[in-house]
């Protein structure tokens, strides 16, 4: 489906059809909370935050996509659906739009298409489960840490650009219990906070307390 996806972005196309890049700055609103789901999304490079809002009218990130992810596929198999979650690029970023007709064209057409988007959808289903048992089974102070580490993988580097709360919300813990846990390692000579930033600096150690 990836393989799809970018070919669709090379074949010459006016702007905003269908299989068209298209370009974020950081910060950028890609889609808001609400907002009709008419669009598949490739990202082919930065990364997005994707976030819902609390009862109590807060944002809350609890995910992070970077190149190669896909969203908006469930939406496009949903009539009149809306966004689940609302999506800001965290940096200059990159996709590959899919409208409806053309989702629904390359379903037809191409019956690997089809494959690929079970098996995403299959992905998705099984990554919830993993969360779940997660959030269940295991303490939040390694939860903390593993989606920290999480981050600098899809970074490729040390120095992670996200704000306490956000960090809670990708743990599924409270910001209190973030600030605990990242203290602790700073004491320990592991991290270095800075504002709205978080850098590693013995990630060997940050792993092993990861387990």
């Amino acid at each position: 489906m990836r393989e799809l996806l970018e070919e669709l972005a090379r074949e010459p196309r006016q702007p905003g059809t269908p299989g068209r890049l298209r370009r974020y700055s950081a910060g950028e609103v890609i889609a808001h909370e609400g907002d009709l789901a008419d669009t598949l999304h490739l990202v082919r490079k930065g990364r997005v935050a994707v976030s819902i809002t609390t009862r109590y009218g807060n944002q809350v990130t609890f995910t992070v996509l970077g190149p190669g992810d896909v969203f908006g596929e469930l939406a496009l198999l949903s009539p009149e659906s809306r966004r689940s979650a609302g999506l800001i690029a965290l940096d200059a970023t990159e996709t590959v739009t899919l409208g409806k007709a053309e989702f629904d064209r390359l379903r037809t057409e191409h019956p690997e298409f089809g494959e690929a988007l079970t098996a995403l959808l299959a992905e998705r289903v099984r990554r919830l489960s993993d969360q779940l048992v997660e959030a269940l089974y295991v303490p939040a102070d390694t939860r903390v840490l593993r989606r920290l580490l999480t981050l600098a993988r899809l970074y490729e580097a040390d120095e992670v650009p996200l704000a306490q709360d956000d960090l809670a919300g990708l743990a599924g813990t409270a910001r209190a219990t973030v600030n605990r846990v990242l203290r602790a390692e700073v004491k320990r000579g592991t991290l270095e906070l800075r504002r709205r930033r978080i850098r590693i600096l013995d990630r060997a150690a940050i792993e092993k307390r990861a387990l």
